[in-house]
């Protein structure tokens, strides 16, 4: 397998890629995750004021798993989602230190309303010391709350984490999963699902030849579509095997 660095130039231009939602992420072996993902956000759209019965398993989940396995997609997907209905929602990650203190100003107002509101935290194995004081002082206020929920995900399960005791404890509070890399069936089905959504039409040799020899993980093979998709647009050819191997030709490679 060579591991031939995307284009540059291609790689960045990714303002046609389509929105991260539950709909174009291909669930594999992930079937009861994105059932419990759909159905809160089902909740979101039928029942936003109605916090009655809102226990905090359903309102509180991580999930954990290797690097390609949609950890974050499904993030961006549940805010997403959550703006497209009108809720507030707080996106959170190690490099955006800002955030979090944001978010720590606004936790007693939003624990006071009845609507739903959302946080969405990425990548906490990465979190430093003073974001790990931050991330359990927003645990402790989502648990006190009445409709705050929040979604977490990291590269390992609870116990596994190099992170506080009383924090990994709090992780498990509500439901964990794991996610599960694609085979490679199904990466073909998602890349597939993500030319289609961008209207891009491959030829059926492409796929199978880029999951032999290019990258196999899943970040790295769709970018390669948003650079497939840009660079057949500029030279008006279809997206056959020799543009491709044209496309990955060191003169397109910027160093």
């Amino acid at each position: 397998m060579n591991n031939i660095p995307l284009p540059r130039q291609f790689a960045l231009d990714i303002s046609h890629t389509p929105k991260a939602t539950l709909d174009n992420f291909l669930p594999g072996k992930d079937l009861a995750l994105i059932s419990s993902l759909r159905h809160l956000v089902d909740n979101w759209a039928t029942k936003q004021s109605d916090s009655t019965e809102n226990p905090l398993n359903q309102r509180w989940i991580y999930w954990w798993g290797p690097e390609g396995s949609g950890r974050s997609h499904l993030l961006s997907a549940l805010g997403n989602a959550a703006e497209q209905l009108g809720l507030q929602c707080f996106p959170l990650r190690p490099s955006e230190p800002i955030s979090w203190v944001r978010l720590e100003e606004k936790m007693a107002f939003l624990g006071e309303l009845d609507a739903p509101s959302v946080i969405t935290v990425d990548d906490v194995d990465r979190l430093d010391e003073r974001l790990v004081a931050s991330f359990f002082r927003i645990l402790n206020g989502v648990q006190a709350s009445k409709a705050i929920h929040i979604f977490m995900a990291g590269k390992a399960a609870p116990a596994n984490l190099e992170l506080r005791e009383d924090l990994r404890t709090r992780l498990g509070w509500g439901l964990v999963f794991k996610t599960q890399l694609l085979d490679d069936d199904e990466k073909i089905q998602a890349l597939e699902q993500a030319a289609q959504a961008r209207g891009l039409v491959l030829s059926p040799d492409v796929l199978p030849w880029l999951l032999n020899r290019f990258y196999r993980d899943m970040p790295n093979l769709m970018a390669l579509i948003d650079a497939l998709d840009s660079y057949s647009l500029e030279t008006k050819r279809a997206v056959t095997l020799p543009l491709v191997r044209e496309l990955l030709q060191p003169k397109h490679i910027t160093q």
